[in-house]
This record gives C-alpha cells, sequence and structure tokens, in this order.
C-alpha cells in the first residue's frame, strides 16, 4: 500500500458485500458478543452516532487517525481510543456529514479536505445505546491536526501496519468502572495504547475487507 492505486480497489469493495458482522466479532469481548447475539436489533430509542476511518499517507505510510477521548465521568466510553466521529445533531443533513463535521470539531481536519469512499457495516453498542454508522475516508494534501479542547486528549496517526502485524493482536482483561471486569478482551495494541471495543471491531471488518 504504497500508492495510491490502491484506493480505487477500496472504493470498489466498499460498495460490494462486506465481511459484516462475522469480522467485527473476531475483535469482541465474549459479554460483548452475549450482548449482542446472533441477529442484533437496536432498541427504538437508540441513539445513532458516526465514525470515520480517515486514511492518510505521511512519513512514508498509509495512517489512520485515532483520538483519546478525555475523562469524563459522564461518558461510558470515557479515555478509551476511538475513531473520530460522534452523534447526530438536528442541523445534521447525512449521516456523511455527521462524520464529517465531528472529523472536523474533533481532530480539526477541514471537511473539504475528506473524501468518503463508502461505509462499513453498522454497529450497535449496548453499554451507551448508540447504533454507530463508521464511514471510511482519504484525507486530500496536508492538514494541521488539533485536538479539540475539552473532548480530545490525544490524536494518534497509527500506519495501518500496526494493525495488520500479527504482534499487535493481544488478549486481555479490562476494568469498565463500577467494579466490573472484562475477561479475555480481544485488542490492538497500538503504541502501546488498548484499542479495543467498536473501534477494534470496526477495524477488523476494514482488515478483512482488504
Amino acid at each position: 500500500m504504497n500508492n495510491t492505486g490502491w484506493i480505487n480497489d477500496l472504493r470498489d469493495r466498499l460498495t460490494g458485500p462486506l465481511p459484516g458482522r462475522a469480522a467485527q466479532y473476531k475483535m469482541a469481548s465474549a459479554r460483548r458478543l452475549e450482548e449482542l447475539g446472533d441477529a442484533p436489533v437496536p432498541p427504538d430509542d437508540a441513539r445513532v452516532a458516526c465514525v470515520l476511518h480517515l486514511l492518510h499517507y505521511a512519513d512514508g505510510a498509509w495512517r489512520t487517525v485515532l483520538i483519546e477521548r478525555t475523562p469524563n465521568p459522564r461518558d461510558r466510553h470515557s479515555g478509551q481510543i476511538s475513531f473520530p466521529g460522534g452523534r447526530v445533531e438536528p442541523s445534521d443533513l447525512s449521516l456523511e456529514a455527521v462524520a464529517l463535521r465531528e472529523t472536523h470539531e474533533e481532530v480539526g481536519v477541514p471537511t473539504d479536505q475528506v473524501e468518503l469512499l463508502g461505509r462499513l457495516t453498522e454497529l450497535y453498542i449496548p453499554v451507551s445505546n448508540y447504533l454507530v454508522f463508521p464511514f471510511v475516508g482519504l484525507l486530500h494534501g496536508t492538514a494541521t491536526f488539533r485536538p479539540q479542547p475539552g473532548e480530545v486528549e490525544d490524536i494518534l496517526r497509527p500506519g495501518m501496519d500496526v494493525f495488520t502485524h500479527a504482534d499487535n493482536r493481544k488478549i486481555t482483561d479490562i476494568n469498565i468502572g463500577q467494579g466490573i471486569k472484562l475477561k479475555d478482551v480481544p485488542y490492538f495494541d497500538v503504541e502501546g495504547r488498548i484499542v479495543w471495543g467498536a473501534t477494534a471491531m470496526i477495524m477488523n471488518e476494514f482488515l478483512e475487507m482488504l
């Protein structure tokens, strides 16, 4: 993946059949699998959110953008590593607009520099009652990344080879608060950070699609 030729192939693959939940579930904890079941149907009151897997070429490698969420006791995903994204607002005209707006707000990338290549399989997150629509985008040109104050603690731009390297696919126990510990959770080791849950599940579908 050292040139842009593969991007055209990626566009095509995103319009065809996707690996779907089978690929996502490979990076899910046993508790998540139990909550989701074989054919999860989000409840009627599920909130809708969008995230963006933003591909860009820098320093000799294809990279994505991840954020470390600022610690917040009111946020069920506080402190976790995730793709830029957030919930739908009344002013948003489409799901695509949500992904672009949130990426601009959280990491400072102008919306007119992002080409949306397609969408991966939506994923329901029981713990926060969100139905998440993951988009894949391509950054054109260069951008100055800046974290959103109060929302984003840090911005990571790992190379995609981090996710494809078998040694970075690991398992651990994770404390999620209120005395609850998840056992044997699969995750990606990204620069010493634990990328797990919905973000890891979405990334794994992308990898299997490739």
